[in-house]
């Protein structure tokens, strides 16, 4: 059997989603910018998957949603305008963010900084999130941005975007959100939140990789990152990515209909595995299950390293990830394990695992099953092994030898 517990990372594409796609490929394949009927054509689907993404997240017909590459092209887009805007341009120049967010916040970040921003990274609680109150307790008058993702892509917290809005409303500061890991997964409703801007990617709720969005409230000002043609309005420039547009409209449309429902039996079947796991020695699970998408476990197993769980598990046929990677003869920890205190060596025994609508009863008791097992394995290859290791003073000192 074949499992994959990897889906936050990615989606299989939906079946019904390949299906809409399909006619845009090599039927109704005409740039939708020409006025011949090659190119109107596509403008029906085209206005049908705005409706859609609209419709999933309750956004008004003051906002404006451009479709773009990923959610990195939208995060960049956003914090490099508002570097641009307000930064150069204007006398604020700080941005908050948390020590959590992607990769395309951080960096993009490091980057701004070293163009002259300053930026303040706030530290997360036991639970993995940020607090609403932090985030007041560094906004200052040269805030210009603050950024917090809706859920993390680790352990699957859930944020106070809400409370954080109302914030930034109040200081008069613009916020966005990367909401990639709430969208499809949670309900995200854009008239309940104060929340200028948010960036998601199909391809984390069944639709195809290569294609994303960014939400703009009230339509207002961002200076594009892409410029050329007069393509999305002049925001974006670049033909447009018709089939992949339809894709995601009638993927974020089958994500969202009926998603409370939908949460309720991934949820279960998440709960069952985690459960399960549990009742092993000395494991535990980052973050409140209550708090948390009904898809993600980040869990820790004393004695035993996540990159050799995961070679193992591997083997075992099931897809899984962990935020520690290879580098030379040493292991990177999870970021995200270090950031609530966890101590290194419990950092470097993360593994996540993030389940789908198509996840299926009989794949969790395999899981079960084949985790219990390797847990035992690897317990037990940690604990006969040892080697004699010299420390830089030439000192001989006893250390674990993890076999993947």
């Amino acid at each position: 059997m074949q499992v994959y517990l990897d889906n936050n990372a990615t989606t299989m594409v939906d079946p019904l989603v390949v299906e809409t796609m399909q006619p845009f490929f090599s039927e109704l394949y005409g740039n939708p910018n020409s006025l011949h009927k090659f190119g109107t054509a596509s403008h029906p689907a085209l206005s049908k998957a705005i409706d859609q993404v609209y419709t999933a997240l309750n956004a008004s017909d003051k906002d404006d949603i451009v479709f773009t590459s990923c959610a990195t092209e939208s995060n960049n887009w956003v914090l490099q305008s508002v570097f641009t805007d307000l930064v150069v341009n204007g006398d604020k120049n700080h941005i908050v963010t948390t020590e959590v967010e992607h990769p395309s916040i951080l960096a993009t970040c490091k980057f701004l900084e070293d163009q002259g921003a300053k930026v303040t990274y706030l530290p997360v609680n036991d639970q993995g999130i940020v607090e609403a109150h932090t985030v007041r307790s560094f906004i200052t008058d040269k805030t210009a941005l603050v950024t917090v993702m809706w859920a993390s892509n680790e352990t699957g917290m859930v944020f106070p975007i809400k409370e954080i809005g109302d914030i930034c409303k109040e200081k008069g500061v613009l916020f966005h959100s990367d909401a990639v890991q709430a969208i499809g997964k949670i309900p995200v409703d854009l008239q309940a939140v104060n929340v200028d801007f948010v960036s998601m990617s199909a391809h984390k709720f069944h639709g195809p990789k290569g294609v994303g969005a960014l939400y703009i409230k009230d339509s207002q000002k961002l200076t594009p990152l892409m410029h050329g043609g007069e393509h999305m309005g002049g925001r974006r420039s670049g033909t447009l990515n018709v089939p992949y547009i339809v894709g995601m409209g009638k993927a974020i449309e089958l994500a969202t209909a009926n998603i409370e429902e939908t949460a309720r039996k991934i949820r279960e079947k998440r709960d069952r595995l985690e459960d399960s796991i549990l009742e092993l020695s000395d494991t535990f699970v980052v973050g409140d299950r209550e708090n948390r998408t009904p898809n993600t476990i980040l869990i820790s197993i004393k004695g035993v390293e996540g990159e050799g769980m995961l070679w193992d598990l591997n083997n075992g046929q099931i897809g899984a990830s962990t935020g520690s990677a290879c580098a030379s003869a040493d292991l990177e920890a999870n970021t995200v394990m270090l950031a609530i205190g966890a101590d290194s060596e419990l950092a470097h025994t993360g593994i996540r695992l993030s389940l789908s609508r198509f996840t299926t009863d009989a794949e969790i008791d395999y899981t079960i099953s084949h985790f219990k097992n390797a847990v035992g394995r690897l317990r037990a290859i940690s604990s006969s092994f040892a080697i004699q290791k010299p420390t830089e003073g030439g000192e001989v000192k006893e250390c674990e030898l993890h076999h993947h």
